[in-house]
This record gives C-alpha cells, structure tokens and sequence, in this order.
C-alpha cells in the first residue's frame, strides 16, 4: 500500500474521531473513542492496543507502523508512527 498511504489512512481515522465528538456535541472519552470508533475499524489492532494503549487509551495501535496518540491539551487524535519504516513501501 506504502507508507505514505498509510498515513493517510490514520489521518482519516482521525477526523472520524473529530467528526464523533462533534456529532456528540461533548467532550468523548478515550474509552468511548476506542469503543465507538477505533474498534470497529478493521485497521486497529485492538489487542495490541488494549494491551499497550493504556487505561485509558493513549494509543492506538494499527495492524500497519502506525496508529493514533491521543492529545490531552487538544482532546483529539494524531498520527504517530510505532514500527520500522520498510523503504520497499514507499
């Protein structure tokens, strides 16, 4: 797929999640996100974040180098990168 699309992918998760809080008028809690939005996408894997992500979830791990890493002073979810970069994927 490479990398670049990759991170295009984690930036659309991203504005899911944006686009739930704004739906829900609220502020969501990590908890929520996660359950709501993170894991239903087939990209998330769900078990390495439960395991790594924190309680509640910090990050959230893709099956892919990437995921999202909650941002406390924006209360939203960025991009970050969690594994090698495989140069063949670009």
């Amino acid at each position: 797929m490479g990398h670049f699309n990759e991170v295009l992918e984690a930036y659309t998760l991203s504005d899911t999640a944006r686009d739930y809080a704004a739906k829900a008028g609220r502020d969501v809690p990590q908890d929520e996100y996660f359950s709501e939005v993170f894991a239903k996408s087939p990209m998330v894997d769900v078990e390495r974040t439960r395991g790594e992500g924190g309680s509640p979830p910090v990050k959230v791990f893709f099956r892919n180098p990437y995921g999202l890493q909650w941002r406390p002073e924006y209360k939203d979810w960025i991009p970050f990168r969690h594994g090698d970069v495989d140069l063949n994927n670009i």
